[in-house]
């Protein structure tokens, strides 16, 4: 692999696509409680927008609840208001100072619906892989137009941008597959 300074920041940036894709499946509820389902939501809190993890502590009492317990009891509406308006279709029951998630039943319809959700997950990584890709092609071509590179050393270079670009979608795409088969077989 080149040391390219393009090609190195195009591969970090991959990565954390690939990365971000899969936090965004793991938020995708297969009927099995998880925090990771909840615990990026953003909540209105203090004046700014905080991620739910850092307002609460957030629990699986058993396979099909979850917890959230705020360690400000001043935080609960805004909470419950950002449950209410996340993707996640699940109304939160409000008991005091605890907020309890019952995940609903899969039918039948909403797991072909989660698998389109997932299915647009992966197509967004795979845009943002692509260009990735973009911005470090032109990075090279602007580089061998100045001269600071030979035009052999551009070939070589894209075809390593691509074979790049390939694996990252190519692993996008492995656990897009995981996640459907997941969804599918609840």
């Amino acid at each position: 692999m080149s040391d390219h300074p393009a090609i190195t920041a195009m591969t970090e940036k991959m990565k954390k696509t690939v990365e971000h894709t899969l936090g965004e499946f793991s938020a995708l509820h297969t009927g099995k409680a998880s925090p990771a389902m909840v615990e990026g939501i953003m909540v209105e809190a203090y004046g700014s927008n905080i991620r739910l993890k850092e307002v609460a502590a957030i629990t699986t009492p058993d396979a099909r609840t979850i917890q959230i317990q705020p360690w400000d009891k001043s935080v609960i509406k805004s909470v419950e208001k950002a449950i209410q308006t996340s993707k996640l279709g699940i109304n939160p029951a409000v008991d005091g100072g605890v907020i309890r998630l019952p995940l609903p039943e899969l039918s039948r319809e909403r797991r072909q619906e989660l698998a389109k959700v997932a299915q647009n997950m992966a197509e967004e990584g795979r845009v943002s892989i692509r260009h990735g890709r973009r911005e470090a092609m032109e990075t090279l071509k602007a580089e061998q137009k100045s001269g600071a590179i030979p035009e052999d050393d551009l070939k070589r270079l894209e075809k390593e941008v691509q074979q790049i670009t390939d694996r990252h979608i190519k692993e996008i795409d492995e656990h897009y597959e995981n996640k459907e088969k997941e969804l599918m077989s609840i």
